[in-house]
């Protein structure tokens, strides 16, 4: 089986082609990403217009790429598959539509795949991670908790209450003046920083729900950071790179609490756990994944993180998510819409326990 996936969802155009032998085993035949990180740098975060303007340049050149390096062409694919959401929604809008004109102009299949599921789904094609697992989701909009126990099937465990954590690694790296992307300035400049120097909160330690809260810790980084420059009139090297470990430790330290509380309600509520699998763009972050495995070996069971290229937003996540959604004949017509939301666990999303706010 080969299957074609695109991914537009945000500031990564991306295409790629998957293999999937009969054994289920996934092989990555190209994986081509083009990032727009230049085009966003002047302002500080994504502005959702370029993006999408981007999204229609590059789209084309890097499905053909993507061709090209697997070796197949269009008539090649059993499906074409594509992020229908969520996301900003020009950027869905630029992908699905094109993932549509392929597939028709081919006579294959579209699937709409939901990026988190994506995420989610990731540690099966790297590693064969088998259902039930418990799975960390955590980027620059999403901070989750859930139980994946099939394809098209989690439940939500616990969830953030204010700021996801790679919004916060971006908001601590803005208001330190570091260079934007955010979330990889703050890790680096924090393998120089002393993590004990700082006595910063860890939020909702403790809590028998497995949600996340990061507002305060963001605040609590502010207020420190405007005190020492009062002191020393603007704030030194040494300095930054302390707010850096500090922030990152008591982020890391909050995410192995939560996650040994979801683990918890996982055998209560579904049996053990295959692995503990954590996916999204933070999983990248050495720190978080040394104190994840940690944790994870702690209570006897598997730490589980895909590379980091397959971390971040790739289209070969969204090509073995759309093989995984084939094999069980799950496919989409071409009238199928974009969408800006898209919640994995819908239940949790709108009935809930009332704390998961505009969070999707």
């Amino acid at each position: 089986m080969l299957v074609l996936g695109i991914e537009t969802t945000c500031d990564e155009t991306a295409a790629a082609v998957v293999r999937v032998d009969a054994a289920g085993k996934g092989e990555i035949l190209a994986n081509v990403v083009r990032s727009q990180i230049d085009e966003h740098a002047p302002y500080g975060g994504v502005v959702p217009e370029i993006a999408a303007r981007a999204h229609v340049d590059l789209v084309d050149l890097v499905i053909g790429q993507a061709l090209r390096e697997a070796h197949v062409t269009v008539d090649d694919l059993d499906a074409v598959a594509a992020a229908g959401g969520p996301g900003l929604v020009g950027g869905v809008l630029v992908g699905l539509t094109t993932a549509k004109a392929v597939a028709l102009v081919a006579g294959k299949p579209l699937i709409a795949v939901n990026h988190l599921e994506a995420h989610a789904l990731t540690a099966r094609l790297t590693d064969q991670v088998a259902f039930p697992y418990l799975l960390f989701l955590a980027s620059g909009g999403h901070t989750q908790l859930l139980a994946v126990t099939g394809v098209g099937s989690y439940t939500k465990l616990g969830t953030t209450i204010d700021d996801a954590i790679g919004e916060a690694f971006d908001k601590v790296a803005k208001l330190l003046d570091l260079p934007y992307p955010g979330g990889p300035e703050v890790e680096k400049r924090a393998l120089d920083g002393d993590a004990r120097r700082f006595a910063f909160p860890r939020p909702l330690a403790g809590r028998p729900n497995p949600d996340f809260s990061l507002s305060g810790l963001k605040t609590a980084v502010r207020q420190e950071a405007e005190r020492l420059a009062g002191l020393e009139a603007g704030l030194s090297e040494r300095d930054i790179a302390d707010l850096c470990a500090s922030f990152q430790m008591a982020v890391a330290d909050m995410v192995a609490d939560r996650c040994r509380v979801a683990i918890k309600l996982f055998r209560a509520r579904f049996g053990e756990p295959s692995a503990l699998v954590v996916a999204g763009g933070v999983g990248a972050n050495q720190t978080l994944k040394r104190v994840l495995g940690a944790t994870a070996e702690a209570v006897g069971l598997t730490l589980v993180v895909p590379p980091p290229r397959l971390c971040t937003d790739n289209g070969a996540m969204i090509a073995w998510a759309g093989a995984e959604r084939l094999a069980l004949g799950l496919t989409d017509p071409l009238d199928i819409a974009p969408r800006a939301r898209w919640p994995l666990d819908a239940e949790a999303a709108t009935v809930g326990s009332g704390r998961l706010g505009a969070k999707a």
